[in-house]
């Protein structure tokens, strides 16, 4: 919640006056996080923002070629790719209207296992011999 200038002002000028966070803190009824939080600011009494920070860093051409040329990697390798995070690849998927599942399965560079998998009656067996 956001403190309104009527109560950081007094808290503002309690401080520079010499007073402790900690007095400000037991007489303006107020934790020392949210003093610290006030004072480390670069002005004091402007309002906090709150939300995302910055603008998300994609190029939505780039991305949209991207994904036209290896259309089977998953958002976790397109962001590896920009070296940005997975969440803003999604974003940009979504603002471009790209969403589609994609099936790893079926992707030619991945390893499968050389070895069958036993079944039940394989391993029951397997264990008896043990």
């Amino acid at each position: 919640m956001a403190y309104t200038i009527d109560l950081r002002q007094p808290v503002h000028d309690f401080i520079e006056n010499g007073g402790s966070k900690v007095e400000a803190a037991k007489l303006f009824n107020i934790s020392r996080e949210v003093i610290y939080k006030c004072l480390n600011a670069l002005d004091s009494l402007a309002p906090q923002k709150t939300g995302h920070k910055g603008p998300r860093c994609i190029d939505n051409e780039a991305l949209t070629q991207h994904v036209q040329d290896y259309p089977d990697q998953t958002i976790l390798e397109h962001a590896n790719h920009f070296g940005i995070s997975y969440y803003c690849i999604w974003y940009g998927l979504r603002k471009l209207g790209i969403s589609r599942k994609k099936d790893t399965r079926l992707r030619n560079d991945v390893i499968k296992s050389e070895k069958p998998i036993m079944n039940n009656s394989q391993l029951k067996n397997k264990l008896e011999n043990h």
